[in-house]
């Protein structure tokens, strides 16, 4: 069984109580569910008649209902990153920062320089980023993968003086030896675009080092992050992945609670997948996690707009990135942070005002 919340609305003052769910302790409600299960279902039932529905299932039919609904209503706790806190109750924007000379985007900006690429990260915490994603190695279609040697020689250095100048840190990296000497460095999160399957001492890494990570789907997470052989349903088919990678992740010792999720978004799916796993996007909150949502300059974007080379996506990245929000992303990785710091509140503007009862 899947849940995902439909039918949100502006705000829950003036409605019955009890006719909607605040998804995810943080400032979106919805007043019904799409249910849906892999034999064909596919029904919407409010919020208003959930315990009366469920009250009608099968045991392990209800078990499972009532399961996913505390997930996604549970607020989801901060992440202490350092002496910093990352809090989920509105949106937050994780800056991208690639060292890396073939990076999709940005490949090439700050190779060889750490001073320069450790300035151009406290400028985008200066612009409103919660948190900077430090990645060494590309991970574009098609791009090579980098020894473990080179990626600590570009991404330890920044780490370093991004950590001394007080900007949250997080590693964007599939192996374990990179995790050790970037945490030692001062980053305070792993970011794994292989969920932690790439290298088989990744997980025992994080779970000893406490921190907290972002798990990210990818379809043939061993091979590369843009395998893979299609889907059958690909929103039901990434939340199966996911659902079964945060339990094996939390039975390896990393605590749920330290736990982000993220869809995948151009890796090792087609543009029809991309736009499915957006528009589905809230069924990922019953996994209990917080979601991650990374569609900065991405090629649907491009696809979608008579192939926009990727420094020319901006409109569609904060089109996408504010969709995701309208769906409860939580957290939005973004190479243009001002351009999206600035959508996101007046978004909350808008919501605020929403909320105030005239």
């Amino acid at each position: 069984m899947y849940l995902r919340p439909v039918r949100f609305v502006d705000t829950p003052v003036g409605l019955p109580d009890g006719s909607v769910a605040r998804l995810a302790g943080g400032m979106l409600w919805f007043a019904g569910y799409e249910v849906r299960d892999r034999a064909g279902l596919r029904i919407t039932v409010p919020v208003a008649g959930f315990d009366d529905w469920v009250a009608g299932l099968p045991a392990a039919q209800a078990e499972r209902a009532h399961l996913l609904h505390r997930r996604i209503t549970a607020p989801r706790p901060p992440l202490t990153l350092g002496e910093r806190v990352l809090r989920f109750d509105q949106p937050q924007v994780m800056g991208i920062l690639n060292v890396t000379p073939d990076s999709f985007s940005d490949g090439g900006a700050h190779v060889g320089d750490p001073a320069g690429a450790a300035a151009a990260g406290v400028a985008m915490a200066a612009a409103g980023a919660a948190l900077i994603d430090l990645g060494g190695e590309s991970t574009r279609p098609g791009a090579a993968t980098v020894w473990e040697g080179d990626e600590i020689a570009r991404i330890v250095p920044v780490a370093g003086r991004l950590a001394a100048a007080g900007v949250a840190v997080s590693v964007d990296t599939r192996k374990a030896v990179v995790m050790e000497a970037a945490l030692a460095a001062g980053a305070r999160i792993v970011n794994d675009v292989a969920a932690l399957s790439y290298d088989p001492r990744a997980l025992a890494v994080v779970a000893a080092a406490g921190c907290p990570v972002v798990l990210m789907h990818s379809p043939a997470a061993t091979q590369g992050p843009h395998g893979g052989d299609g889907y059958a349903d690909p929103l039901l088919d990434v939340f199966d992945w996911l659902e079964a990678r945060v339990e094996a992740v939390v039975a390896g010792g990393v605590d749920r609670a330290r736990i982000v999720v993220d869809p995948g978004i151009g890796f090792g799916k087609a543009l029809a997948d991309n736009l499915a796993l957006v528009n589905g996007l809230a069924l990922f909150h019953g996994l209990g996690c917080p979601v991650l949502l990374g569609a900065s300059r991405k090629r649907i974007i491009g696809a979608l707009s008579n192939e926009a080379p990727a420094d020319q996506r901006l409109g569609g990245s904060v089109a996408l990135t504010m969709a995701g929000i309208e769906r409860g992303a939580q957290l939005v990785r973004v190479h243009d942070v001002a351009e999206t710091v600035q959508a996101i509140r007046v978004w909350r503007g808008l919501r605020d005002a929403a909320l105030v009862v005239r």
